[in-house]
């Protein structure tokens, strides 16, 4: 297992952090930016004067100027790659490869989002539809909501596969498990399956438990080439390996509604890191819906594809099962303001540094901290998959 990226340069996580979370109404996503960038900063120990690559999506025309404005950064290296959910393990791929040419030498990732506080102030926001323009005016008309293209495909695995919902429930019962020991998680009381199954219906087969909270908040990332190390507050944690796919944007356009462009992302992350996911120590999926963790778990390799199902039963994505999903509570329990996958790569570093604290930490089975773990984010409706494969080195 080496740190050594394809182009020579080793790329570290320096610092990460979150902003205030959960219910922020008087914050707006620049202060929730500048707020996480300040803190991961700080967590890394470096001066702001390092950062000469910055990296945000999601806010703004011309983002990430705006962004890099705000904060007071003349970055002389750049990237707004928006591809939804993925876009921050997208991005930290793409700025691991130019620290690791040479193009750049300390890269900051920000993002804060008002999503929640927005919703309640009855404020105006994105359009998460994009319009009924190009390949989705042929969808739009028939009101195919973001919400419906993912139960469409969570039935078509329960049809081929046999998949239950009782199956989907446990996904939404472990995240919430998990949430319970993380002060910061937005709902910590413990839930059933047949509260999840009796919910009121979302979008058939999701009931609003299987669904992922709406929440503000933001998170920031910084890394840096293996120079700066030795000035680190705390330990590194190095960037193994990434991948990045893309799939479709209309329905009619997807191959297969039972298999995710993590397939590609995670075994390209998985080749280059020069491991197997059977040596990951925990993993952090991006959960805006149940399902999305069943077929991200395939499609990584955890099982094979149509034992999903069977695969998330008996506890084994709790802290303390055979695989860590989500420690923190993800979507469905912790956070969720947008696009939620930096959020993804806050708590894999903070595992494997051993920061979670004794009531969250994961640990090996002979009590040794993690040391491998992978983060993996989707965007759109499947559209897009990044995943990062990250070590303690």
């Amino acid at each position: 297992m080496s740190p050594v990226t394809s182009r020579g340069r080793k790329v570290a996580i320096a610092g990460v952090a979150l902003s205030d979370c959960g219910r922020v109404d008087e914050a707006t996503p620049y202060a929730l930016h500048a707020q996480a960038a300040r803190r991961a900063l700080a967590d890394s120990g470096l001066d702001r004067s390092v950062i000469d690559g910055f990296a945000s999506a999601g806010l703004g025309t011309l983002a990430p100027i705006e962004v890099a404005e705000y904060l007071g950064l003349r970055p002389t290296w750049v990237d707004s790659t928006s591809v939804g959910g993925s876009t921050w393990e997208v991005l930290a791929a793409h700025a691991a490869d130019a620290i690791a040419a040479g193009h750049a030498n300390a890269v900051l990732l920000a993002y804060g989002s008002t999503a929640r506080a927005d919703l309640k102030a009855r404020r105006r926001t994105a359009n998460l539809s994009f319009g009924a323009r190009g390949p989705l005016q042929f969808e739009a008309p028939y009101g195919h909501t973001l919400i419906a293209k993912y139960a469409m495909a969570a039935r078509r695995h329960m049809h081929q596969y046999g998949t239950t919902l009782e199956q989907l429930a446990q996904i939404a019962v472990q995240a919430r498990a998990n949430a319970a020991a993380n002060p910061d998680a937005w709902h910590r009381a413990p839930i059933t399956v047949d509260e999840v199954l009796s919910g009121p219906m979302i979008a058939d087969p999701f009931t609003k438990l299987h669904c992922c909270i709406r929440s503000d908040g933001g998170c920031a990332v910084l890394l840096v080439a293996e120079d700066y190390v030795p000035d680190l507050a705390k330990r590194p944690v190095w960037m193994l390996g990434s991948g990045t796919a893309i799939s479709h944007a209309a329905m009619s356009e997807w191959d297969d509604f039972t298999v995710s462009p993590a397939a590609v992302s995670g075994r390209l992350a998985f080749a280059r890191a020069g491991v197997r996911p059977a040596e990951i120590d925990l993993a952090e999926l991006y959960d805006a819906f149940t399902y999305m963790t069943l077929v991200t778990l395939e499609d990584l390799g955890f099982c094979a594809k149509g034992e999903g199902g069977a695969f998330v039963e008996e506890g084994r994505l709790l802290r303390g099962g055979e695989l860590p999903v989500n420690t923190d509570g993800g979507g469905l329990a912790a956070c969720h303001p947008g696009m939620r996958g930096l959020f993804l790569l806050v708590e894999a570093v903070r595992q494997l540094r051993g920061e979670a604290g004794p009531d969250r930490q994961v640990r090996r089975a002979d009590g040794t901290l993690p040391q491998l773990a992978v983060a993996s984010g989707t965007g759109g409706w499947f559209c897009s998959s990044g995943t990062v494969v990250l070590g303690r080195g």
